[in-house]
C-alpha cells in the first residue's frame, strides 16, 4: 500500500486572535499574538458579576447574503455584548467571529473591562467534536471586539456530514465573564508586597513565573549568588552572571526588573523571546546549565541535592523468582491530570501494577516468557518537590493538542508515607519524612493556543501567599491561590430562577500546571536567609554602579525640562566622517560632541564651555544655524547675531526649532592660520556663500571632504579652480569638474556644474555641497566602475551587503556580497552562483527572509518572479532585510517549478516497513505516470506486482 501526500499547505503565521478588522471607524489595533494575549486584571477588590453563557441557532445560515451578521444582544456585568460573525470569512477562508461590545459609540469616557470568555460552533452530531476557543481581552471604546479571524475552515463548516450545519441550522455559543478593572498605573508592587516583579519582553510571563518561584527558594538563590563569576565575566554571555545580577535586582531593586540579558544567555534572539517555550524543557535545560557550572566549586551538587529524588523501575515474575529493577533520577514529576480528581489520584496512577500476560507475557532470563507485574516505586524523594501537571496533552481522535481543564485538586499538606508508604520501594529509608507543605502554584489561564502565566507563591511558607504576574505583585488570600486553580466547571447563576432554567456550567480555563512542594523537615534550610555578604564583591560593585547609572538617568530625566542639548558639528567631524561613515550631506550628528546645558544659561557662556573642550578661545569661534530643507538634507543654513548670542541657551533652540525640546544643532566656524592657530572669522556680507567641499578619486572609489569656502555670489567656480587644487594637492591648473549635490532621498540629484556660470545664476547657497574630480578621469570610462561622482554616488545609494544563508542552516551566515538594489533577478543568482562555483546560475533558489519570525519564508522566490534585489529584501510592510537564503538545485529551477512533487510513503507488505520517497513528475501527469515512477525508486517483492495508491489528506485517506 502506498500512500501519497500532497505537500502541505504553507502558512506563514498560526492562527491569530485579533480584534476584527472590518469594523471602521478610528484606527484598528494591531494584531495580537496569539501566543500572549492581554494581561488579565485579576486582583478586584470588589466582587466579580456572575458568567454567562449565550446560544445563538442562525436557521438559513448557507442563505445569509450580509458580509457580516450580529447576534442578538445579551447582558453580562450590566453591559450590553453581541456575537458577530462573518459567515464567508472576514478577507480569510475561514468563519470569522468575535466577541463585542454592543453600544461601544456610546460607551462613556475610559470605559474598560477585561472578559474572559470562549466562543463555540457546535456540533450537531457529535458534541464532542463542537470546535470551541478560549482566550481574554481587555475591551475599551477603541477596541470594541476581540476574537478569531480564523476560527475554522468554512469547508469544514459548510459540509453537512460533518455535522455543523443541519438542516441549515448553525448553533453559536459564547460563554462570557466579566472582571471590572483596578487601576494599577500608581500601584507600587515593592510599596504594597516587599517584592517586585519581572518585565514582559513580549510572551515571556511562563519564564517569569518560573524565574519567581525559584528565587524565591532561598537555598537556591543563595547558591546561585555563590557560583564563581569574575568582573570580566558579561551578563549577556554569561547564564550564572546574568541570574546572579537578575536575583539581586529581585532582591534591592525598587521596581520590575528585566530579563533581557538572561535570555541573551541562553542563546536567544528577539523572535525566541516572543515565543512561548515549554516550562518544563526550560526547567531542566537551565538545572543542566547550572549544574553544570557548578562543578568544581564550593556549590557543587547544589541542583541535585535540592530537585533530585529516584524512583525504581521494576518487573517482578509471577509464578517464578525472578526480579528486573533499574532506578532512576528525577528532577520532576509529570503527573496526569485527565481521570484524577486531585495529587494523590496522580500519584496512585504513578505507581499502579502493570499485568504482563497473554500476548504481552515478559521474557525473562533462563526462565522464558512469564507472566509479571511492572510498575514503579520511589526511592527517595527530593526536599524540593517540583510537579508538572499535564494540562496539554495530545487527542488522537481530533489530531490536536488539547487543554485538560478538568477539575483537579492539591492539598497545601502532602503526605506521601500515606497509607504505610504505598508509593516507596523496600529500598526506601522509611525513617525520612515525605510531608510537604506547598510553596508555588504556576497557572496557565487559557487555551491550548495561547494565554497567560503567572505564579502564587508563600516565600517564607506562612499563611502570606502572594501572585507574580510579570511586572505586579499582589497579596491574595489562600482560597485564590489554590481552590480557584483547581480548575473543572462553575454552575452560572439561574438568569431566571422563576422558570426553572436549566443550569449552565462554565468552564474555568485559569488552573495550575505546575506545583513546588517543600519538604517539612528540610524548610529551615532551604526558607533560609541571604543578605550582601552572600553576593561576590565584585557582583556588587557591578550592580551598584548599574543601579547609580539608571538612577542618574532617571534624574537627568526628571530634569531634562531644564536643560537642553546642543550639538556642535566642526571640519574635524566633516572630514572624519565623508566618505567613511557617511557619503551623502555633511555630518551625522548623533556622533558629533554633544553639551547638556541649562536652558537659562546666556549662549556667551555656552561659548566658554566650548572653549575648554576644544581648545578655541570665545573671539574665534562663529556658529551656524543648521536648517532642514524641502530635499530633506540638513546644511548650515546662517551664522548666529551678535544679538542672537547674548540669548539665553532656551531662546536660541526656539529660534532654531519650533518643536517642543527639540535639540540644537550648530556648526562651529574656526580659521586656521599657516602655524594652525585659530584666525577671526572673516566678515560675511550678504554677498557671502559658504560652500562645501568634496573630492572624488575614481580609481580609488573614494569620496573625502576636503574643505569649506566663502565665495562670491557674482563670481564664477572657474575663479576658484586653482584654490580647489590646492586643496586636493593638485597643480593649479588641473583640469576639474564641478557637480552639486543637491539630495538623495528618494533618489540621488547630483546636478554638473558650468564654470563659466556665476554662483548665484547657479542656485547656489550657503550650506551647498559641491563635489568635484580630474576632469580627465572622465575620458577613462572603462578603466572604472564608476568613473564620475554621479554614478559614484548612485552605487552608494543603492548599495547594499546581503548575508546568504543555507536555507537548511537558517541561522548561521554563509557567506556575503556586495550587491547594488537595482540588480535584476538574474545579475543576483548570476554573482551567488559565481560565488559558489555553481556553472548554471538558473540552479539557484532563493528564499527571502520574515523580519518577525527571523525565519525563511515559506514559499521560495520563483524564477524571475521579482524584478530587483531589493524586491527580495523588502517585508511586506515595508521593512527591509540584508538576509537571503539560497539552494543549489539538482536541475534548472524554471524545470522544477513545471514538475509536481509527491511526498510518498511505500509501505513493504512482506518486510512490514515503510519507507518514504519523493518524486517529482510533471502537473498533467496521471496515476500511471506516477506508478511507473515509483517502480524506478522501490523494491517489489515481484516486477509484475501491482501498486495500490492512496490519497492521503492533513492524516486522513481521502480515496484509493
Amino acid at each position: 500500500m502506498t500512500m501519497v501526500t500532497p505537500p502541505p499547505l504553507e502558512q506563514e503565521d498560526e492562527e491569530m486572535l485579533v480584534p476584527n478588522p472590518a469594523l471602521t471607524e478610528g484606527p484598528q489595533p494591531m494584531e495580537a499574538l496569539q501566543t500572549e494575549t492581554a494581561t488579565p486584571a485579576e486582583n478586584q477588590q470588589v466582587e466579580d458579576p456572575p458568567a454567562y453563557r449565550f446560544t445563538w441557532r442562525i436557521e438559513n445560515f448557507s442563505r445569509l447574503n450580509t458580509k457580516k451578521h450580529y447576534s442578538e444582544i445579551f447582558f453580562v456585568g450590566g453591559y450590553k455584548w453581541r456575537v458577530l460573525i462573518f459567515p464567508k470569512g472576514n478577507n480569510v477562508d475561514h468563519l470569522s467571529m468575535y466577541l463585542d461590545v454592543a453600544d461601544s459609540a456610546t460607551l462613556p469616557y475610559g470605559w474598560s473591562r477585561y472578559a474572559q470568555f470562549s466562543l463555540a460552533v457546535i456540533n450537531q452530531i457529535h458534541s464532542k467534536y463542537s470546535i470551541r476557543k478560549d482566550t481574554h481581552h481587555q475591551f475599551n471604546a477603541r477596541e470594541s471586539d476581540w476574537g478569531f479571524t480564523s476560527f475554522m475552515p468554512l469547508s469544514e463548516l459548510y459540509d453537512p456530514s460533518r455535522g455543523y450545519l443541519v438542516n441549515d441550522t448553525c448553533i453559536v455559543e459564547a460563554e462570557v465573564a466579566v472582571r471590572r478593572v483596578v487601576d494599577y498605573w500608581s500601584y507600587d508592587s515593592k510599596k504594597e508586597t516587599g517584592y517586585v516583579g519581572l518585565k514582559n519582553q513580549g510572551a515571556t510571563c511562563y519564564m517569569n513565573s518560573l524565574l519567581q518561584t525559584l528565587y524565591h527558594i532561598p537555598y537556591f538563590r543563595k547558591a546561585v549568588y555563590h557560583m564563581p563569576t569574575t568582573e570580566n565575566d558579561m551578563p549577556s554571555g554569561s547564564i550564572p552572571l546574568a541570574l546572579q545580577s537578575l536575583f539581586y535586582k529581585l532582591q534591592y531593586s525598587d521596581c520590575s526588573v528585566a530579563t533581557k540579558e538572561l535570555t541573551k544567555s541562553f542563546g536567544w534572539d528577539t523572535y525566541d523571546s516572543f515565543m512561548q517555550h515549554d516550562v518544563q524543557e526550560l526547567n531542566r535545560v537551565l538545572s543542566e546549565k547550572l549544574e553544570d557550572k557548578m562543578k568544581g566549586t564550593v556549590v557543587e551538587g547544589t541542583i541535585q541535592q535540592l530537585f533530585e529524588g529516584h524512583h525504581m523501575n521494576y518487573i517482578e515474575c509471577i509464578n517464578v523468582d525472578y526480579k528486573s529493577t533499574r532506578k532512576e533520577s528525577f528532577y520532576d514529576l509529570q503527573l496526569d491530570v485527565k481521570g484524577c480528581r486531585d495529587v494523590y489520584a496522580s500519584f496512585d496512577k504513578y505507581v499502579e501494577v502493570e499485568r504482563l500476560e497473554g500476548d504481552n507475557k515478559y521474557h525473562a532470563e533462563q526462565y522464558g516468557l512469564q507472566d509479571a507485574k511492572k510498575g514503579v516505586l520511589f526511592i527517595d524523594f527530593p526536599p524540593v518537590l517540583q510537579l508538572q501537571l499535564k494540562r496539554f496533552e495530545y487527542d488522537f481522535m481530533r489530531d490536536t493538542m488539547v487543554k485538560i481543564n478538568d477539575r483537579y485538586e492539591f492539598p497545601l499538606q502532602l503526605d506521601l508515607d500515606r497509607d504505610n508508604g504505598k508509593y516507596l520501594s523496600p529500598e526506601a529509608d522509611r525513617r525520612v519524612r515525605n510531608l510537604y507543605t506547598l510553596h508555588s502554584v504556576l497557572v496557565h489561564s487559557g487555551g491550548v493556543h495561547g494565554g497567560h502565566y503567572y505564579a502564587f507563591i508563600r516565600p517564607t511558607l506562612s499563611d502570606h501567599w502572594f501572585k507574580f504576574d510579570d511586572e505586579r505583585v499582589t497579596k491574595e488570600d489562600m482560597k485564590r491561590a489554590l481552590e480557584e486553580q483547581y480548575g473543572g466547571e462553575e454552575e452560572l447563576p439561574q438568569t431566571n430562577p422563576g422558570f426553572n432554567n436549566t443550569p449552565f456550567k462554565f468552564t474555568k480555563y485559569s488552573n495550575a500546571y505546575m506545583l513546588v512542594y517543600i519538604r517539612e523537615s528540610d524548610k529551615e534550610k532551604i526558607i533560609c536567609n541571604v543578605d550582601e555578604k552572600d553576593i561576590a564583591e565584585h557582583l556588587r560593585i557591578r550592580l551598584k554602579k548599574e543601579q547609580e547609572e539608571k538612577e542618574q538617568k532617571k534624574k537627568e530625566k526628571a530634569e531634562a525640562h531644564l536643560y537642553t542639548i546642543i550639538k556642535v558639528a566642526r571640519d574635524e567631524d566633516l572630514a572624519e566622517q565623508i566618505g567613511t561613515e557617511i557619503y551623502f550631506d555633511l555630518v551625522d550628528h548623533d556622533k558629533v560632541r554633544s553639551f547638556r546645558i541649562q536652558k537659562q544659561l546666556p549662549f556667551n557662556h555656552f561659548k566658554e564651555e566650548v572653549a575648554k573642550e576644544f581648545g578655541i578661545p570665545v573671539q574665534f569661534q562663529r556658529f551656524w544655524l543648521w536648517a532642514k530643507r524641502q530635499n530633506h538634507t540638513y546644511r548650515p543654513n546662517r551664522p548666529l547675531m551678535p544679538q542672537e548670542e547674548i540669548q539665553s541657551v532656551g531662546q536660541l533652540r526656539e529660534i532654531s526649532n519650533k518643536a517642543h525640546n527639540a535639540e540644537l544643532k550648530l556648526f562651529l566656524e574656526v580659521e586656521l592660520g599657516l602655524d594652525l592657530r585659530p584666525l577671526p572669522p572673516p566678515d560675511k556680507t550678504r554677498d557671502d556663500i559658504l560652500l562645501f567641499f568634496k573630492f572624488y578619486e575614481p580609481e580609488k572609489e573614494e569620496l573625502r571632504y576636503v574643505g569649506r569656502l566663502f565665495v562670491k555670489a557674482l563670481g564664477k567656480p572657474s575663479e576658484i579652480l586653482s584654490k580647489l587644487n590646492e586643496m586636493a594637492g593638485f597643480p593649479q591648473n588641473e583640469e576639474i569638474e564641478l557637480y552639486e549635490e543637491i539630495k538623495f532621498e528618494p533618489s540621488v540629484m547630483c546636478e554638473h556644474i558650468d564654470k563659466r556660470i556665476p554662483f548665484r545664476s547657479s542656485q547656489l547657497e550657503d550650506g551647498d555641497i559641491i563635489c568635484y574630480q580630474k576632469s580627465s578621469m572622465l575620458d577613462s570610462e572603462d578603466q572604472y566602475r564608476y568613473p564620475d561622482i554621479p554614478t559614484f554616488l548612485e552605487y552608494v545609494h543603492n548599495r547594499q551587503v546581503v548575508r546568504f544563508r543555507l536555507l537548511e542552516k537558517p541561522k548561521e551566515d554563509d557567506f556575503c556580497l556586495e550587491l547594488s538594489k537595482l540588480f535584476t533577478y538574474d545579475d543576483v543568482v548570476e554573482r551567488v552562483a559565481r560565488q559558489l562555483g555553481v556553472d548554471d546560475p538558473s540552479k539557484i533558489r532563493l528564499t527571502s527572509h520574515n523580519c518577525y519570525s527571523q525565519q525563511p519564508k515559506p514559499q521560495p522566490i520563483k524564477f524571475r518572479g521579482v524584478e530587483h534585489l531589493l524586491d527580495m529584501l523588502v517585508h511586506y510592510n515595508q521593512q527591509t532585510t540584508d538576509i537571503l537564503y539560497y539552494e543549489v538545485l539538482d536541475i534548472p529551477l524554471p524545470e522544477l517549478q513545471g514538475l509536481k512533487t509527491l511526498k510518498v510513503a511505500f509501505h513493504h507488505a512482506t518486510k512490514d516497513e515503510v519507507a518514504i520517497h519523493c518524486i517529482r513528475l510533471p502537473k498533467n501527469s496521471t496515476v500511471g505516470d506516477v506508478i511507473s515512477e515509483l517502480k524506478t525508486k522501490v523494491e517489489l517483492s515481484h516486477p509484475n506486482a501491482e501498486l495500490r495508491l492512496l490519497e492521503v489528506f492533513y492524516h486522513k485517506i481521502y480515496k484509493g
